[in-house]
């Protein structure tokens, strides 16, 4: 995650540099009358980090001592649209559309057999959130912003509906997830778009964890809750 933020900042280091006037003393202001507008549109592309929150009984390390479940991210990649309505000066409301693929692969230490340790969970999202953007005062071509809303995910790669468990090689989630999202960004206004890199935090609500149809499973028993976590990276185009 550290090499998207570091890409990120690059990024808006190096097209800031090579915009007529950005970043003057007296810099000309492009799309003046941009956020005056009640309804516009755009698109994003971007990158993820998605991980799990584990929250084990007490029972679990009764068991198993310290050895936690690992979880490794790896990076995915997101698109979608962007829907904003201006609702005062300062503050717009956003529908931000998308869809995102993740990969985790999780590490059971506790677990006896060396095959079962590991397992890959690929994860396919539709994500819906609705998201406050509260900007700053523009200066040149200039204006920060944060967000913060709420967001449903549908998780297409759930396996919500199979009857084989972890035992069968399946990691079953439940297929809708509800979270809440924090950020901050920045818009950049050239003379025909308006660019807008972001990086946001996503935490889900509810537990998404299927349990095994075994109560005393390895892999799922003595587990009060699983979450998602996540880092989202976006560059917008409007």
């Amino acid at each position: 995650m550290k090499k998207l933020i570091t890409f990120l900042l690059l990024l808006i280091t190096c097209t800031s540099a090579d915009a007529q006037g950005l970043f003057g003393k007296n810099p000309y202001k492009n799309q003046q009358n941009w956020d005056k507008q009640p309804v516009h549109w755009g698109y994003f592309l971007g990158f993820n980090s998605y991980n799990f929150k584990y929250d084990y009984s007490a029972s679990f390390f009764d068991k198993h001592g310290s050895n936690q479940i690992l979880v490794k991210s790896s990076t995915g990649f997101n698109v979608g649209l962007v829907g904003n309505l201006r609702l005062m000066e300062y503050l717009d409301l956003r529908f931000e559309p998308g869809l995102y693929y993740s990969k985790r692969t999780l590490f059971y230490p506790h677990v006896i057999n060396p095959n079962r340790q590991t397992k890959e969970v690929n994860s396919t999202y539709i994500h819906f959130p609705l998201l406050l953007k509260f900007s700053a005062l523009r200066t040149g071509n200039i204006r920060p912003y944060l967000l913060a809303g709420v967001s449903e995910s549908l998780n297409l790669s759930s396996r919500h509906n199979s009857k084989e468990d972890n035992y069968a090689g399946t990691f079953r989630m439940k297929k809708w997830t509800a979270n809440y999202e924090l950020g901050l960004g920045i818009d950049l206004y050239f003379e025909h778009f308006k660019f807008s890199p972001s990086i946001r935090g996503v935490f889900g609500l509810q537990d998404e964890l299927i349990r095994d149809n075994r109560v005393d499973s390895q892999f799922t028993g003595d587990i009060e809750s699983l979450k998602t976590r996540g880092v989202f990276v976006n560059f917008t185009f409007h």
